[in-house]
């Protein structure tokens, strides 16, 4: 809690209530000798009085008590064009409060999906603490991504890669030792879900949740400043940090929107783009060398390739196996990823022995292959012009950068400073170790990923009594919300829940093949990842085919049906080509699907579970028929999957 002066001020207390433009959502917001907020739609209280505030490092409070002299209103009903998204075109319709304060203004949104709020510096400020609370109304069940590493004390969890599952517990059961990250997803009543995440996040910590008290309200907790940093021996290459300063923010004027998702139901969430209205307009004008799509990637599957007459490995025979597997497909991108470079940690501006780069590219040139190269964050940070120089000018496509693992003020800066600098070289990212989305893909469309994800990698170690595929329809109403991830899917070795095991050079996914197929449509990713062997993929031609040429980018994207922690079915379009994908649980279930919006008559491929699925996951059926009427009945095995498209 924010500490208050110690002479007290008695200020008139006075509400103010925001309704979005279709009158069911509402915010109230108290001033006085409290500053809260509270949220309710149709009569129902989902959040009580929330405190909100803001401590500086010179001991200036803006929370009770605070004087506002002045309320603006606005309402805006824009549309903006999205060149990198789930739709082409994003509309922004909200009413909007501002309250005006010495130093500084409040502001207000009410949204029909959702309410956000964020305070506006007239000048940049230090900020020692922040009180952001949510005190939801009733006791509801959350689902929680708890942060699973360095878990030994609070503050040690902020070193964090936000890849974890989910417990699912009434909020009262939160773990006191743990915080969680954003989204976290709340199941409020009458089938409405609380979504919490933020947005805008350009210089300033990332939120985390806790919950130390045992109730129904969570507190945003935020790194400190980083003072001194040690560099991490061994594989993980951070920038270990050692002591911090004692604020959060340093000289900042850009404070991130606190974002409350509304839905009335489930599948709504699926199709949010509340993250992106949230962010800063774009900020990269000319796009015309960006290139979103799909890249083969050799990590996953351990560069193991089989059928040649050479040794497989790290290599430029190899890198040229994936390119003439890519160009045959039609896939824009090959990623060297870990390896290729002379050394890791302190030299990436050389290649190591076997790996001949400007031949790569020549011949990725030939092929029409673009290659993308990994690097990580440490070393990035401290010559990012040099090379995004040096590499731009042989023809490299853009960055894989890894192992950031927090989001304290200083690394969201780096990931700002990387996305203008990468731009500025006609280079996209894609960033890995790193926190969840917050918009910054809106304001530089060339971050095409973030990792910030439970994904397909941990499949190639750890307990194998995981459950990977609940994951996989949990987080379309979760992580997926605050915008796309580098899950990595594509799996041609799948397997049923009883016969998975952990292989880390010729790993297997949880599920069934559609299941894996049926990721390509519910995941956003703009730059796509195969995560199998090119080996693997030339004996699959049906699944192969298929993969690559669907869309990474779309012009439409519409919740059809799912419940979280269940299932999901999306449909997306690009063009006049509609793509249609469900994804289940490990549940065998049988769906009615309306598919209204695709003209009757239309011709169309689907891929279904296979009648032995249950037993061995990669079964499916291929099919081309008509699409007689509106409705379409499907049956989706346990962790299966199904997909359509129109031609």
């Amino acid at each position: 809690m924010l500490a208050l002066c110690a002479a007290t001020v008695c200020v008139q207390a006075k509400d103010y209530t925001v309704l979005s433009p279709d009158g069911h959502l509402s915010v109230t917001v108290q001033t006085g000798n409290s500053l809260t907020y509270s949220v309710a739609r149709d009569g129902i209280q989902l959040l009580e009085p929330s405190s909100i505030g803001l401590t500086l490092a010179d001991g200036t409070l803006w929370g009770p008590g605070t004087q506002f002299k002045k309320t603006v209103r606005r309402s805006v009903n824009a549309f903006y064009e999205a060149p990198v998204f789930k739709r082409s075109v994003v509309s922004d319709h909200f009413n909007e409060l501002t309250l005006k304060a010495k130093g500084f203004d409040l502001v207000f949104r009410a949204y029909d999906d959702g309410v956000a709020y964020r305070f506006v510096p007239s000048a940049p400020v230090t900020v020692k603490a922040e009180e952001a609370t949510f005190a939801f109304a009733q006791d509801w069940k959350a689902f929680i991504p708890y942060v699973n590493q360095h878990t030994e004390t609070l503050d040690s969890q902020f070193f964090s890669s936000q890849e974890a599952q989910y417990t699912v517990n009434a909020i009262s059961e939160w773990n006191k030792d743990r915080m969680a990250f954003p989204p976290v997803t709340v199941c409020a009543a009458e089938g409405i879900k609380i979504c919490l995440t933020e947005s805008d996040l350009l210089d300033y910590p990332g939120m985390y949740f806790y919950n130390g008290e045992g109730g129904k309200t969570l507190t945003g907790r935020f790194a400190k400043v980083p003072a001194t940093y040690a560099d991490e021996d061994g594989e993980t290459f951070q920038r270990i940090i050692t002591s911090r300063k004692d604020v959060i923010a340093e000289n900042t004027q850009l404070l991130p929107w606190r974002a409350i998702i509304v839905a009335a139901e489930d599948k709504e969430l699926t199709q949010s783009d509340f993250v992106w209205r949230l962010a800063s307009p774009q900020a990269v004008q000319d796009l015309s060398w960006l290139k979103p799509g799909k890249v083969a990637w050799d990590w996953w599957n351990g560069w193991n390739i089989y059928g040649v007459d050479f040794e497989s490995g790290i290599n430029t025979q190899t890198y040229k196996y994936y390119i003439d597997f890519a160009s045959a497909h039609g896939i824009e991108y090959i990623v060297m990823d870990e390896g290729w470079a002379k050394n890791t940690v302190l030299n990436m501006k050389e290649t190591q022995a076997n790996i001949d780069l400007p031949e790569l590219i020549r011949y990725g040139n030939e092929k029409g292959v673009g290659i993308v190269l990994w690097t990580i964050a440490r070393l990035f940070e401290d010559q990012m012009e040099e090379l995004c120089a040096q590499y731009s000018a042989m023809g490299i496509k853009g960055w894989k950068i890894d192992f950031m693992d927090h989001d304290d003020q200083k690394i969201v800066q780096f990931y700002r400073k990387a996305a203008e600098v990468s731009a500025r070289y006609h280079m996209f990212c894609d960033f890995h170790g790193a926190y969840k989305p917050t918009g910054l893909y809106r304001t530089y469309p060339n971050v095409l990923n973030f990792e910030g994800v439970y994904g397909l990698e941990n499949m190639k170690w750890g307990d194998p009594s995981r459950d990977q595929v609940t994951y996989d329809v949990t987080i379309p109403y979760t992580r997926l919300v605050a915008g796309p991830a580098d899950y990595t899917q594509g799996a041609m070795r799948n397997a049923t829940r009883s016969n998975f095991r952990s292989v880390g050079d010729e790993p297997m996914s949880q599920g069934t093949r559609c299941h894996q197929l049926a990721e390509y449509v519910i995941f956003d990713a703009p730059l796509s990842m195969l995560c199998d062997s090119p080996s693997n993929y030339w004996r699959e031609p049906e699944c192969t085919a298929w993969i690559a040429k669907i869309p990474t980018i779309w012009d439409e994207t519409l919740a059809l049906d799912g419940k979280i922690g269940e299932y999901v079915v999306m449909a997306r379009r690009k063009g006049d080509v509609w793509y249609v994908g469900a994804l289940n649980n490990w549940e065998p279930r049988d769906l009615e699907l309306d598919l209204s919006f695709i003209p009757a008559g239309s011709k169309v491929e689907i891929f279904a579970d296979g009648v032995n699925a249950h037993r061995a996951a990669r079964d499916f059926k291929k099919a081309e028929c008509q699409l007689e009427g509106p409705k379409v009945k499907i049956h989706l095995a346990p962790g299966g999957g199904w997909v359509l498209n129109t031609k």
